[in-house]
């Protein structure tokens, strides 16, 4: 089993990293291989140019997208691992899924209907938030970014079972909660190797 971390936070000291510490050691209780991709300690180039659509229609992929889409490829469950900023993605994780799941690697057009070419994949999203839980669930906002990330990318690309925890009023909480958040982190994780194990 593999479990490919996507990490984006630029902060090597935050709660966001604790997470991540947290997925690579149950991760590995649980015998799966694990691989780390920290976007802003990698200095990944979030902005999708020109030249990258310019490549796509000839048909190549630049150095740094193909590495990541071969992480991709070797991954079973891949977990995202992100703080909420204006209800989205950091920038530098948008850019990466604008760049990293183009056409033709992620998804295509068959017919004209979209065929998800990323099936059999499993995603975790764990982000952290500023504003307590409760804020975001009764304004309708966790549903409105699960709908835009879990169905409108991952989905999109063919990925059924998507997994999607907020962590809410971080900086706020208690030490304690904060590892009730670590421990939930790792039931997910668990959760999701256990139930690839099986399909297998």
């Amino acid at each position: 089993m593999n479990n490919l971390i996507i990490f984006a936070h630029p902060n090597p000291n935050s709660f966001c990293k604790g997470i991540v510490d947290r997925v690579i050691k149950t991760s590995e209780e649980n015998s799966a291989n694990v691989k780390v991709r920290d976007l802003y300690k990698l200095g990944f180039d979030s902005i999708l140019k020109p030249s990258d659509f310019e490549d796509l229609q000839k048909g190549k992929v630049s150095e740094d997208i193909r590495e990541e889409q071969e992480n991709i490829k070797w991954a079973d469950v891949i977990t995202f691992v992100y703080p909420v900023w204006w209800a989205a993605f950091p920038a530098i994780l948008k850019g990466y899924i604008d760049r990293v799941f183009s056409y033709g690697f992620a998804y295509k057009h068959e017919d004209g209907q979209a065929n998800g070419l990323l099936k059999g994949k499993k995603v975790i999203l764990i982000c952290t938030t500023g504003s307590p839980s409760e804020a975001y669930a009764e304004s309708g906002m966790h549903n409105s970014m699960k709908q835009v990330a879990d169905a409108g990318i991952f989905k999109f690309c063919g990925i059924e079972d998507v997994r999607h925890t907020f962590f809410g009023a971080v900086p706020y909480v208690s030490d304690e909660m904060r590892e009730n958040y670590l421990m939930a982190a790792s039931s997910v994780v668990k959760e999701c190797l256990a139930s690839n194990k099986s399909t297998v």
